[in-house]
């Protein structure tokens, strides 16, 4: 594979998925670990992505005051506009992170009065901007590269709430895997999460259809509602539609 066949495709998966490792990008272009360091090395270089150990993050996931890049903008605004209509004024949210959450937020009536709840640092600023609705941020030790707050005690207290729902941003999403993970500490905050709302509702865009994580995080029968930029009908998500899941 040519140098520029590797970079489009660690960038493709670093748009799907946020976060890409060094091993996997291994495997998966069967080439040497030098050669993928060098990779990410010259992509880090031309600004189009932040390396880390063990791999590197995109630079749209990772959240700054003056970031607005997004991947797919239209298909996440649009998936923000059917999710939207599921929320109602006096209802407790929870809100894992990601862009489409943050799109989301961006199109909150003026006049809704709900309850947020989340252990996303970015998702926190963002509805700290919305007049009327309450602002509860769950923190601990933050995981710098989801900027997300994790372990026992964020644990501890999402396992005490009772929320109407859990609006989860999906990494990746397979009709027999469910939805899956990289990283244990968030897989363990995401868990709590869904055991915490009465309803989940997946929010994802297609690319993350049928693609599969290492770590799950839940089975597709936990799955309530899955909100997508597809229409309900479309044949990607029969899999989906066949297990009863309410698609948006």
């Amino acid at each position: 594979m040519l140098k520029q066949e590797r970079h489009a495709f660690i960038i493709q998966q670093l748009n799907v998925h946020n976060r890409v490792y060094s091993t996997d990008l291994q495997t998966r272009l069967d080439v040497s670990e030098d050669t993928i360091r060098r990779d990410l090395q010259e992509l880090a270089e031309d600004g189009l992505l932040i390396k880390v150990h063990g791999g590197a993050v995109s630079k749209s996931f990772h959240f700054t005051l003056s970031n607005n890049k997004v991947y797919l903008p239209e298909e996440k605004k649009l998936i923000a506009r059917k999710a939207v209509q599921l929320i109602q004024s006096g209802m407790v949210i929870l809100l894992t992170g990601g862009t489409t959450i943050r799109e989301l937020i961006n199109i909150l009536p003026a006049e809704l009065t709900a309850t947020f709840i989340t252990p996303s640092v970015p998702i926190a600023l963002e509805l700290m901007n919305h007049p009327h609705s309450e602002v509860i941020f769950i923190g601990n030790k933050l995981n710098k590269h989801a900027q997300m707050a994790v372990g026992a005690e964020v644990n501890r207290q999402l396992g005490s709430i009772r929320a109407d729902l859990c609006i989860l941003g999906t990494n990746a999403l397979d009709a027999t895997a469910g939805i899956t993970e990289t990283a244990w500490d968030i897989i363990e905050v995401k868990k709590e999460l869904i055991r915490s709302a009465d309803k989940l509702v997946s929010i994802a865009i297609s690319e993350k259809l049928n693609t599969i994580q290492p770590l799950q995080v839940c089975s597709t029968n936990e799955i309530d509602i899955l909100v997508t930029e597809l229409d309900p009908q479309d044949p990607m998500l029969k899999p989906y539609r066949e297990q009863g899941i309410n698609l948006l």
